[in-house]
């Protein structure tokens, strides 16, 4: 059994959480303990009930995520080097964004989170059209739907095993750009 402690760990005990909740919607917190490999004891003292152990994995999850968009550096890297990042920073997470993906429903309450990712995505979708690197015959908008959609789908095709996890990165990327370049 897993003790929990160190921030890393945390991270690596939040983001099995995440994953065996979207796999087991209904399970009890033991059941998750047994999912994850730690006590029920262990997962209790890191959270006393399921409805805490979602809110903190939604606000752990929503940090994470927009930790991975910042450190992708949208508005000053290169635009397809920042969207390489922004595809290998995301995909580092995507039990988190197969979490949110199945419980964002719930977090309706606090849309902050959401709505910055959405003006930051416009932002640089809109800078990558200026640049000639994006077509413009698709709104900024549509095309942060676009990648969203496209990186939502792939990660759930993933978890499934429709799909394999080696080059996704680099499928989402050709994926997209092939539907977005300019001319």
């Amino acid at each position: 059994m897993t003790t929990l402690g160190t921030e890393t760990e945390d991270r690596k005990i939040l983001a099995s959480l995440a994953l065996a909740l979207v796999d087991r919607p209904r399970a009890s917190l033991q059941e998750l303990a047994r999912a994850i490999g730690v006590s029920k004891a262990t997962l209790y003292r890191f959270c006393r009930t399921r409805e805490q152990l979602i809110e903190r994995l939604m606000s752990h999850s929503t940090q994470v995520l927009s930790e991975a968009i910042a450190t992708a550096e949208l508005d000053t890297a290169p635009v397809l080097e920042a969207f390489r990042r922004l595809n290998a920073n995301n995909l580092e997470h995507r039990e988190l964004t197969s979490f949110l993906t199945y419980y964002w429903k719930d977090a309706s309450k606090d849309p902050g989170a959401e709505a910055n990712w959405d003006v930051t995505l416009d932002a640089f979708f809109l800078r990558g059209q200026r640049e000639g690197v994006f077509r413009i015959d698709i709104t900024a908008a549509a095309l942060t739907e676009i990648w969203v959609a496209m990186l939502i789908g792939l990660v759930d095709a993933e978890r499934r095993g429709r799909i394999a996890r080696t080059g996704l990165a680099a499928m989402l990327e050709r994926a997209f750009l092939q539907g977005a370049a300019a001319g």
